[in-house]
């Protein structure tokens, strides 16, 4: 039986958006202590730029200035295919209240518990993607 050939596509940044739009869950990647982190957070696209909810009090009240990255994905453990989208870029808080109005969605709501009054941008500087598929 032969094994199926996958092959490694880049994607373009309209492809990549669409991607991560089809998906609520990512991970956000950090330095905390001088240590790689990764947390999961769920998230919504504004244009380029990620935005996530979160309570003051936690962990992501220290990126602000910060450059982070943040990766979303889906893959089929079964064909060994699927995707990845990483975007690069600084985290900033928003403040203005026309734009916390505007992006105040009922419809967004974090998975975890608690207050979620805090909003974080992550401006996006470099969207890269890449699909492994199924060669032709």
């Amino acid at each position: 039986m032969m094994t199926p050939t996958i092959e490694i596509q880049n994607l373009a940044e309209a492809e990549c958006l669409g991607l991560m739009r089809s998906q609520p869950v990512g991970r956000l990647v950090f330095t905390e202590n001088a240590l790689p982190a990764i947390r999961p957070v769920n998230y919504v696209l504004d244009g380029r730029d990620i935005i996530v909810k979160a309570s003051p009090e936690t962990w992501i009240s220290r990126l602000a200035g910060s450059v982070v990255a943040f990766e979303v994905d889906q893959i089929d453990p079964r064909s060994h295919t699927g995707w990845s989208v990483v975007v690069l870029g600084k985290a900033e808080f928003v403040t203005d209240i026309d734009q916390l109005v505007r992006l105040s969605d009922p419809n967004h709501r974090p998975w975890a518990p608690g207050r979620h009054d805090r909003c974080m941008r992550l401006r996006a500087a470099e969207i890269t993607g890449r699909r492994l598929a199924l060669a032709a």
